[in-house]
């Protein structure tokens, strides 16, 4: 019955709330003390929390949309499938009806562990569950990695603390070479709430105007200053070689002029919209 009741109250929260959770949300019954926090866990702890066979709830940040899943394998991350027919219908619902690579902010919640995570939402590999989902798909969390690389992957590492609640905290601590490519990830992944965190307030709807039709993007820094070389500058400019598919268009690749500036040594930064827009 207290799952039930959290897994209410969470969808409630993430449906309505219209800005980052500032704090971990914690939900404890006085008659039956387990507490629920939202944490985010290393990958590490969270494969022997969620081990082989497990069965947890996945909540969808931006929906409050929730369904039952069953991990059935993985070593970097975990490989998992929807638990019925049922469970597949919503998964499909939270991506518009349309199977996609796109990460997304979730909450998973398994017996008294609340888990910020990502997931993808694309059908992949083999599947053995009777659930109409031909494969399965991937949660990953904190240091887990693709199958293809070593390093954890940036898109999922942004949906991690977006789920915590931390995304703007991540995003205002990021140096000017890491803002670039969280700008470009809030492209790949369609996100505003990470697009608006990164450029200037003031030139942020005109720019999505430009890169609307922009379904991928890559981008390639050649050259970076040290932090410490950073500390003392209020204005910067970064060349970065963008390779962009837009839609209906194809592939472009082009040279970019990135203008970063912060009001203060002590403020974050911000891409310059306006010079962005000129050149896109």
């Amino acid at each position: 019955m207290l799952r039930k009741i959290v897994i209410v109250l969470l969808s409630c929260l993430v449906l309505f709330s219209n800005s980052d959770l500032t704090q971990a949300i914690e939900v404890v019954k006085q008659d039956n003390p387990i507490s629920f926090t939202l944490e985010i866990l290393p990958w590490e702890i969270v494969d022997k929390l969620i081990p082989r066979k497990t069965i947890f709830t996945i909540i969808d940040i931006e929906t409050g949309m929730q369904f039952q899943v069953q991990r059935r394998a993985g070593q970097s991350h975990a490989d998992v499938q929807p638990l019925t027919r049922k469970d597949t219908m919503i998964m499909k619902k939270i991506y518009d009806d349309k199977w996609s690579w796109k990460r997304r902010a979730i909450i998973v919640l398994s017996e008294d562990n609340m888990i910020a995570a990502s997931m993808h939402g694309m059908p992949h590999g083999a599947g053995a569950l009777r659930n109409s989902f031909p494969g399965h798909f991937c949660v990953h969390f904190l240091d887990s990695t693709t199958h293809k690389s070593k390093n954890a992957n940036r898109a999922h590492k942004l949906m991690i603390v977006k789920a915590a609640g931390q995304l703007e905290k991540y995003v205002h601590q990021a140096n000017p070479y890491e803002l670039i490519h969280i700008f470009t990830e809030g492209i790949n992944q369609n996100d505003p709430r990470i697009l608006g965190l990164t450029v200037s307030v003031e030139s942020f709807k005109k720019l999505q105007q430009r890169i609307e039709d922009i379904e991928q993007v890559n981008a390639t820094l050649t050259e970076e200053l040290s932090n410490q070389e950073l500390e003392s500058l209020l204005f910067l400019e970064v060349s970065v070689k963008l390779k962009m598919y837009r839609k209906g268009k194809g592939k472009e690749v082009k040279t970019i002029h990135f203008l970063l500036e912060r009001e203060s040594l002590n403020e974050h930064w911000v891409i310059n919209g306006e010079s962005l827009y000129d050149q896109l």
